[in-house]
């Protein structure tokens, strides 16, 4: 028998520790937390990309009666963001949510395993490393690609 370990290096900071265009960005997903449309689980999640010219473009988490209908915020962000700016890649993805009392979470929220597919499918077309930042009050987790999200990940290269 063999084992591996797989580390995964993250890297923790308060707001105010983040360099401007950092702090901008989650500034951004913090704001988008407010159009989330969640009234079934309550949970508002905001996503914000920066694109490789400098563009930002947000999205929340939209719910529907029939589940499976809604769709995640960072689904959203990234879809819009690859349809509206194909030619651009996403180099950093800050995601923030509140919980049912409008409150932002101490801990960083997680993407869903269907969303880190779609985020790792986004840095594999560009070719790009995507960071991502997760909100929490206690701190913000910062990972340098989506690899470190996924690290067992499917891919194309996978199919080979």
């Amino acid at each position: 028998m063999q084992s591996k370990e797989i580390h995964i290096p993250i890297s923790i900071y308060l707001l105010d520790e983040l360099c401007a265009n950092d702090q901008e960005l989650m500034q951004a997903a913090i704001e988008a937390t407010n159009r989330s449309y969640a009234p079934y689980s309550h949970f508002s999640v905001g996503a914000a990309a920066r694109l490789k010219d400098g563009t930002i473009i947000t999205g929340t988490n939209q719910e529907n009666a029939a589940y499976p209908s809604g769709i995640c915020a960072e689904r959203t962000t990234l879809f819009y963001a690859n349809s509206q700016h194909p030619d651009q890649a996403v180099i950093t993805l800050a995601i923030a949510a509140r919980n049912e009392r409008g409150e932002l979470l101490d801990e960083p929220i997680p993407p869903c395993g269907a969303c880190r597919q779609v985020m790792l499918e986004t840095q594999t077309r560009f070719a790009t490393p995507m960071r991502i930042l997760l909100y929490g009050n206690k701190g913000i987790y910062e990972l340098q690609n989506v690899g470190d999200l996924l690290p067992l990940s499917f891919s194309a290269a996978t199919m080979e």
